[in-house]
């Protein structure tokens, strides 16, 4: 069977590997005209961690990122709430990993190229058009310029072409732009000392004003530094989205630390991290509704495509790994491509949704808001103010809806199509 594959980001070079692991044959097209290693920090999850490991991939790794000891809740005093164990430091045979998204990317393309072949994966094709019939779909890719350099027939084709996918508006061309709530993102990466132990991702602070933080550097950590990615939320009132060529522009101080001036915990001072990065960036904070379907005959969607969803619980990359083994399991499992397709919506449509609605309604940060709610100046006893009981079922609910849960990681392990060589 051959597979066209449209988007060579982190859910469309996984999938390629999963794919080409399986026996299919896989052609990738990516519309920049080189890869690059940009971005900033991501987290990748446990669950996720064991598809990427299964593709051998977990020494390369572990060799660059952090292996997440601890993510913990705070207020915006910086009192904990929750400290939850991660990965192999929570009983589970993996590790959750914080890493630069250009390391992981650039891992994932070495990688991808060395199991497809460097001819299998082509730059500078943006998908332009596409047909399908009975028998087969076919793709046709420009250059910059619009001009048309490629054409490609296979079986299927997967748009993993991202948040302004255009394999995803060619079935939905009424959408519009992604949704926005009016929050924006100030994103950094800065060199600074290691807190709470050197492996930790810190949430701070409730909805409308959120600080987060995590070390990404294996090799800074061993110079007895942390390379801290962070992010700094704000609510910023209704309005309309910003134009999307004013995404990822260079952001200005003044428009966000005032804010977070006071904001220091002893054992971190939020402030000085932000004053030290070298680079901010901002951007907003958006999503898109769920569709009602993925799959139209030989094509579906896959990751930011299929279901972009707020950066809450790090589960965008992760689910587009998962997305990757899914597809792959469903066609091994045989019928035609078009059933195989419709098994694979079937199966992950539901469960990116239900992720998507829920972190539009804060998902686990919940816990962060009853606090503040019931708590702005602090607290001195959590119990009287978030029981431990109802702050476990705001964890374990969360946990089962995104597949965190052990006991839904180890069946998804047992089911795994992708096994180490």
């Amino acid at each position: 069977m051959k597979i066209i594959i449209a988007g060579a980001g982190i859910g469309g070079l996984t999938a390629a590997m999963c794919l080409h692991r399986a026996g299919f044959d896989v052609r990738v097209f990516e519309a920049v005209g080189e890869m690059r290693p940009l971005g900033v920090g991501i987290n990748i999850q446990a669950g996720a961690v064991r598809i990427l490991a299964g593709l051998g991939l977990e020494p390369a790794l572990a060799a660059t990122a952090i292996e997440t000891r601890e993510l913990r809740f705070a207020n915006r005093h910086g009192q904990t709430i929750w400290a939850d164990p991660r990965g192999r430091h929570a009983g589970l045979p993996w590790p959750q990993f914080s890493i630069h998204r250009g390391e992981l990317q650039m891992i994932l393309l070495d990688a991808a190229r060395a199991m497809l072949g460097t001819d299998r994966i082509r730059f500078g094709r943006r998908i332009a058009d596409f047909t399908q019939d009975q028998a087969k779909v076919t793709a046709r890719f420009a250059d910059r310029d619009g001009h048309i350099v490629e054409e490609a027939s296979g079986d299927i084709l997967i748009g993993a072409d991202g948040i302004h996918s255009a394999v995803r508006a060619r079935f939905h061309p009424g959408e519009g732009p992604p949704k926005w709530q009016g929050i924006l993102m100030w994103r950094g990466v800065t060199v600074g000392k290691p807190y709470l132990g050197g492996a930790t991702m810190v949430q701070a602070g409730h909805h409308t004003q959120k600080f987060v933080c995590y070390p990404i550097s294996r090799s800074h950590a061993e110079r007895g530094e942390a390379l801290i990615n962070w992010i700094c939320d704000l609510h910023m009132g209704d309005g309309g989205l910003p134009p999307r060529e004013d995404w990822n522009k260079p952001g200005k101080l003044e428009d966000f630390l005032p804010r977070f001036a006071d904001w220091s915990f002893g054992w971190l001072d939020v402030p000085e991290v932000i004053r030290k990065a070298h680079t901010i960036l901002e951007f907003p904070m958006v999503d898109r509704d769920p569709l009602p379907r993925w799959s139209h005959g030989r094509i579906t969607l896959l990751g930011d495509a299929a279901h972009p969803m707020y950066p809450i619980g790090s589960n965008g990359a992760s689910q587009a790994i998962l997305d990757g083994e899914a597809i792959t399991q469903e066609l091994l499992a045989g019928g035609d491509p078009e059933t195989a397709l419709r098994r694979y919506e079937e199966r992950r449509l539901p469960a990116t949704a239900r992720i998507v609605e829920s972190n539009r309604r804060r998902g686990i940060d919940t816990m962060l808001d009853i606090v503040e709610q019931r708590a702005p100046q602090g607290f001195t006893d959590l119990e009287s103010v978030l029981p431990s009981d109802e702050l476990e079922r705001i964890v374990g609910d969360y946990k089962k809806l995104v597949a965190q849960d052990r006991e839904t990681l180890l069946q998804m392990a047992s089911q795994s199509a992708v096994s180490p060589t």
